[in-house]
């Protein structure tokens, strides 16, 4: 099977003034009570440092994984929540960058928060790191939720990115309360086409993805 990375011909988006390419857009354009927690664009993540391609806090996906979104999310709003999104579209570049941090034995500034029970030799090997993400394919995304009410974000057991068995799905390491959280972002996302990672409780990948095979890399702005 081929696998494809490039860039392809940009296209204004309507309502930005910004360049990305045709058949993609913006999640708070589709949704726009969607909160944004972009932590690729900022030194809070698991490398500690803005991550390679993050030019803007906003999440990009296929216009496919937008409107199957828009439908749980609406879905979600009706049961007082909103979504919260960490990641979407990852250019190719920001993957490559995290596997440089990846291989770097000496950087484990980061260890504490993101991965205090993992060695980070084993992030490969234990799946929380791959050379290719399923991101970058532009039809998955990385999510939780708030109560629409308070604002506050709802109570998940784990940290987005926390790589080791509490962010797993499944956990016996979070509460009741938590897990149920948890099965409600699943079981709703799930109904609406998407996916669950079983390693990660927020990634999410559009089961009928229009470019399975085609890894892109273009900014995300």
């Amino acid at each position: 099977m081929l696998l494809f990375i490039f860039a392809i011909t940009m296209s204004t988006c309507n309502n930005e003034d910004k360049q990305i390419p045709e058949g993609f857009g913006y999640v708070h354009e589709a949704i726009p009570d969607a909160k944004y927690d972009i932590r690729y664009y900022t030194e809070d993540n698991f490398i500690g440092a803005p991550v390679d391609g993050y030019l803007a806090p906003v999440a990009i996906l296929t216009d496919e994984a937008l409107e199957a979104l828009k439908k749980a999310a609406d879905e979600l709003r009706e049961q007082g929540y909103g979504i919260v999104v960490f990641d979407g579209y990852r250019p190719q570049k920001a993957v490559d960058h995290f596997v440089r941090w990846a291989r770097d034995p000496a950087d484990t500034l980061t260890k504490a928060k993101y991965y205090p029970e993992v060695d980070k030799a084993d992030l490969f090997v234990k799946g929380y790191i791959a050379e290719r993400s399923g991101h970058t394919r532009g039809s998955t995304i990385d999510l939780s939720l708030y109560d629409l009410e308070t604002g506050g974000e709802i109570d998940m057991g784990s940290g987005f990115d926390l790589f080791g068995p509490p962010s797993h799905h499944n956990s016996d390491l979070v509460t009741p309360e938590q897990a149920a959280n948890r099965i409600l972002l699943k079981e709703t996302m799930v109904r609406h086409g998407f996916l669950p990672y079983s390693r990660e409780w927020w990634h999410y990948r559009l089961a009928d993805e229009p470019w399975p095979d085609t890894f892109f890399d273009f900014d995300v702005e």
